[in-house]
């Protein structure tokens, strides 16, 4: 099982883009078959990132998969313009 963590940090004045691209991600769900498990949250708090995606994939071709299906390319595209920053890590669980 691969988990794959994903953080951003977005532009001020994206609030509703963000809305939409946060959404968009969640409703992968269910429709990716490769994506087996997703969260998707915003910071509640003071961290240094504004949004978290934590998601399961059988393996690392899965996630290849996911990240090369056009309804997530779609999504991501909006994040691209939006985004200030992103971190990410892939781990075996």
């Amino acid at each position: 099982m691969i988990r794959h963590i994903v953080m951003w940090k977005f532009r001020p004045g994206t609030e509703a883009e963000q809305a939409q691209f946060l959404d968009g991600l969640r409703n992968l769900q269910g429709v990716i078959p490769q994506l087996l498990r997703s969260e998707v949250s915003v910071n509640t708090g003071d961290g240094n990132y504004d949004a978290v995606l934590v998601s399961e994939f059988r393996d690392l071709e899965a996630l290849r998969a996911y990240r090369e299906d056009p309804r997530h390319k779609a999504v991501s595209a909006l994040c691209n313009s939006i985004r200030t920053d992103r971190a990410s890590v892939d781990y075996e669980c």
